[in-house]
């Protein structure tokens, strides 16, 4: 008999029984009373759900590491943590990467809070420190870590904006310290752009904080789309390409957009064409440059603002890597006659910097600032914005332009660090900078810092990143850059002479180098020494196998093929590696090499003498002795590369406490160190040149200087590195 089926309507499914709905109850009434139910309705809008996640880990006492695109809304977990630590009456510090995002965090905060209730600590300023909220540079607070400060007393909540910075070659170490030097009860609230490897960042995060709840939003709120700019001549009009194909619904795909191509093409026939031309003229006056390559014409500064103002694209964000160049770049949109400001907005934006300038700055300052003719770039609608500037010039250019006044800003890097600047569109004039020692490529997380910005979260439908054509540009690497949305996040952790010092003096010497295995870099090391290890166990196998192959009753065949491949060794780079070794006397070189050839007689005799010369089956052992050599000198590289992979942070450390010892900044006492008078200095002085400056303080050098002479020679000691990571001086003696 066949059993008819019968589709029950939703309706007709039983419902949830009453101990289930009396648990979803009791659930809604808990979040209801929650703190985050609390601060949630203090919000003008709903959260989102990577949002609500994180703040629910934070109220639950767990550390949480938030990543998410520029502009997602990872603010709003800080401002939680510093709700919540309201209202437990604990304090809460929020540190930055560099001192405009800090001067800005601190006005913001002060705004919601109160000016009473919000501190602000950098290299120079010093305000409010003992208040329930403190703003702060990382190094500010490594420091405090360091000096036991009295202000860590009551903290319960560090937020680490921009925490992907620890990948920083000069200053990402700083991250680390703090993160591993917090005391435990103090929950991290990590807030970091998109990365690859966040797991394993989160997973280190945990091994020497605890619990620490992971959330990801990989959604951006507004889409962003590419472009490139480019320019026949200056009597052309500049044009706006799409840097990738649209489809059918008009919107980008990840193919390169043919015209564009085509477009690229083109504009290089004409370069070719006019760069002859020019050569012609120059033979046929006796001039000869030798070949000079074409290249396309590159559009003026100028150029390109005016017609991102005629498409309505502005408020705009122009990326010139260039103190000077962002500067000059305001000059030149001037000299053009270009104006980007209403009637109104001159006066509001007139009104607003007196106000802000008001008593701030004597007469005769602002005259050496050359402040009117900063003013009148703004009233115009231009400003840039660098660390070259005074904090309060670039305040002034941040509320003008977060107030929609100011329609273009020429910035370095700097400003992509988290400043609260967004824009309609972002432009990048090259897709290389200079980092310090030399003019690199941007990475893909770099160019997503930059073109982040790009996008106003309630007001454009649309960002926009756009790229302008300049020397040997390609659209393939612009699309590399924007195609790889995230990159992986790797430690830039090093012991210093500043931080051995630091660590001794807190503590011993073995519990100081096992802080040290607890760092994100060590812990990089054994993650990649784990896949060695398994490398090893597998070329083991094969020798063990080899071994079994030459297995000879005459004697150990291991033995000979280990005298082989010194020999081996020896015959081959023994003398290459002593000529390029220096020595001190001619006698000493003669000596070397003659030990060198005595070696490798002994090692010859001892071949040759070996029982194992008396086998019968000497040559077959011999085929599977080559292999055996083969993967024994695998083995040993594998071998080299995972014991240097393994405690290398803490060898590193050894070697510096060596040079501490000799130069006698620590005192051995048995198995510990202890700190000497100069070790004592050494640990105040926060600088890449720590160990130099101990020195020339501790011999004297600059005792006999004038204060102008002073500042001279520290000026060539105090590095302060362009762009993103010139925030912050890293010299604090």
């Amino acid at each position: 008999m066949v059993k008819h089926q019968r589709n029950h309507s939703a309706a007709d499914r039983p419902g949830p029984s009453p101990s289930q709905r009396y648990a979803a109850f009791q659930k809604r009434q808990a979040h209801n009373a929650s703190v985050a139910a609390r601060f949630a309705a203090t919000l003008p809008f709903d959260l989102d759900d990577f949002q609500q996640d994180a703040i629910d880990a934070l109220e639950r006492g767990e550390n949480v590491l938030v990543a998410a695109p520029t502009g997602a809304g990872k603010t709003v977990v800080a401002d939680f943590a510093m709700y919540l630590a309201r209202e437990r009456n604990v304090k809460a510090f929020y540190t930055t990467p560099i001192k405009a995002l800090s001067n800005q965090k601190y006005h913001d905060l002060t705004a919601v809070y109160g000016a009473n209730r919000v501190g602000l600590l950098t290299g120079d300023i010093s305000i409010n420190s003992e208040a329930d909220i403190v703003v702060m540079t990382t190094e500010v607070l490594r420091n405090m870590l360091y000096e036991h400060s009295t202000t860590l007393n009551a903290l319960r909540f560090v937020i680490l904006d921009e925490v992907h910075y620890l990948a920083d070659r000069f200053r990402g170490p700083v991250w680390e310290e703090v993160i591993i030097h917090l005391p435990r009860q103090v929950s991290v609230i990590g807030l970091s752009a998109t990365v690859s490897n966040v797991e394993d960042f989160s997973s280190w995060i945990s091994s020497v904080r605890g619990d620490t709840k992971l959330v990801v939003s990989e959604r951006r709120p507004v889409p962003l789309e590419q472009h490139v700019l480019v320019q026949a001549d200056d009597h052309t009009e500049p044009e706006l390409l799409d840097l990738y194909r649209r489809d059918a619904q008009g919107e980008q795909t990840t193919k390169l957009n043919a015209r564009l191509i085509d477009r690229l093409d083109q504009l290089d026939r004409q370069a070719a064409r006019r760069r002859g031309a020019e050569n012609s003229r120059s033979r046929g006056r006796g001039h000869s440059r030798g070949h000079v390559p074409a290249q396309r014409h590159t559009p003026k500064r100028w150029a390109v603002v005016d017609e991102l103002n005629y498409l309505d694209m502005l408020p705009g964000i122009y990326f010139i890597f260039s103190r000077n160049g962002c500067d000059q770049a305001v000059e030149q949109c001037i000299n053009a006659g270009l104006e980007l400001t209403t009637e109104d907005e001159m006066r509001r934006i007139r009104a607003i910097v007196d106000e802000m300038v008001a008593g701030q700055l004597s007469q005769e300052d602002l005259k050496a600032l050359q402040f009117s003719r900063f003013r009148f770039a703004l009233e115009e609608g231009f400003a840039s914005h660098h660390a070259g500037m005074v904090a309060l010039f670039r305040q002034i250019v941040e509320r003008l332009f977060e107030e929609g006044l100011v329609k273009m800003v020429f910035a370095t890097e700097t400003l992509a660090l988290g400043i609260n600047m967004p824009a309609r569109c972002v432009i990048v004039e090259k897709l290389e900078k200079f980092n310090g020692s030399g003019h690199v490529p941007l990475t893909p997380g770099e160019f997503t810092q930059l073109t982040g910005r790009a996008g106003r979260r309630g007001i454009d439908t649309i960002g926009h990143a756009i790229v302008v054509d300049h020397r040997d540009f390609v659209p393939a690497t612009a699309a590399a850059l924007s195609s790889k949305r995230v990159y992986p996040l790797h430690s830039s952790f090093h012991a210093t002479f500043n931080m051995a010092v630091n660590l001794l003096n807190t503590s011993d010497y073995e519990t100081t180098r096992a802080t040290l295995d607890h760092s994100f870099a060590q812990w990089e090391a054994n993650e990649s020494a784990w896949q060695l290890e398994s490398q090893l166990t597998t070329l083991k196998q094969a020798l063990n196998g080899y071994e079994q192959a030459f297995h000879c009753e005459y004697g150990d065949f291991a033995s000979l093929m280990r005298i082989r491949m010194e020999l081996s060794d020896l015959e081959k780079n023994g003398r290459r590696k002593l000529k390029q070794t220096a020595f001190p006397t001619d006698e000493q070189r003669k000596n070397t090499f003659r030990e060198l050839d005595q070696s490798i007689e002994t090692l010859k005799k001892r071949d040759r003498e070996h029982p194992c010369r008396q086998c019968p089956d000497m040559q077959q052992h011999m085929k599977w002795g080559h292999r055996w050599i083969r993967e024994m000198r695998e083995y040993e590289r594998v071998q080299h590369r995972y014991e240097s992979r393994t405690g290398s942070v803490a060898r590193q450390f050894d070697r510096i406490c060596s040079i501490l010892e000799q130069l006698g900044y620590v005192k051995r006492d048995g198995t510990d160190m202890r700190l000497s008078e100069q070790g004592q200095l050494l640990r105040h002085i926060y600088s890449e040149q720590d160990i130099v400056l101990a020195e020339a303080l501790e011999r004297g050098m600059f005792d006999h200087l004038t204060a102008r002479q002073l500042a001279a020679v520290l000026s060539a000691l105090v590095f302060e590195a362009r762009g993103g990571t010139g925030g912050e001086p890293c010299s604090s003696i």
